[in-house]
């Protein structure tokens, strides 16, 4: 399977507004750099990863993730998580990905092996595995072999449409809880998942 690892960034100045109360704008920022420089390694350390491709509206973090070794697409029109995955898609398959893994740049515990294995949990088509957050309704990773015409639904309560969208495209759905995958950062309260 050619894999294509797609990374969504919000722009790093604004992301993680609801730690607003906790961390000053220029903590914020450097909190989201240092998640994005973390994802992408992590994600280019895992040999069955082809390509990481970051998309976002924010050149600066479009030109650490080309530093990082990542390719890069800039978000255009309305942010709109979805619609940026879409179109991130579009673009591994037409460098002939077969496979794409969508992983959020927010999740602090983030591991190889963790990720291996949610690869390997991938491996026999037509399968979409899912990674829960830690509370089971949120969607923490996404991969989907084959790629094909799946239209992603991010945002609160996912796991559940992902779920229910992958069983009526006929594909076996996979539930994977991986511990360095289930803690993104959202509110004060994640900040405990900082190592």
């Amino acid at each position: 399977m050619a894999l294509w690892a797609i990374v969504p960034v919000k722009p790093l100045r604004r992301g993680k507004s609801r730690l607003a109360s906790v961390l000053s704008e220029d903590e914020r920022a450097a909190l989201n750099q240092r998640l994005l420089q973390q994802t992408v390694d992590v994600l280019r350390s895992v040999p069955e990863v082809e390509n990481v491709l970051v998309v976002s509206r924010d050149t600066e973090a479009l030109a650490l993730a080309r530093e990082h070794g990542a390719r890069t697409l800039r978000e255009d029109g309305a942010p709109h998580l979805n619609l940026a995955l879409q179109r991130a898609t579009v673009v591994a398959k037409s460098y002939m990905a077969t496979s794409v893994l969508v992983v959020p740049a927010d999740l602090p515990q983030i591991a190889a092996e963790d990720v291996q294995a949610l690869i390997a949990a991938g491996g026999e088509p037509p399968v979409a595995v899912i990674v829960p957050d830690h509370h089971r309704e949120g969607t923490n990773a996404l991969l989907l072999n084959p790629v094909g015409d799946f239209t992603y639904d991010f945002g609160p309560d996912s796991f559940a449409r992902h779920s229910r969208q992958a069983e009526e495209a006929g594909m076996q759905v996979v539930v994977l809880e991986l511990a360095s995958l289930a803690h993104d950062v959202d509110v004060p309260e994640d900040l405990n998942f900082l190592g």
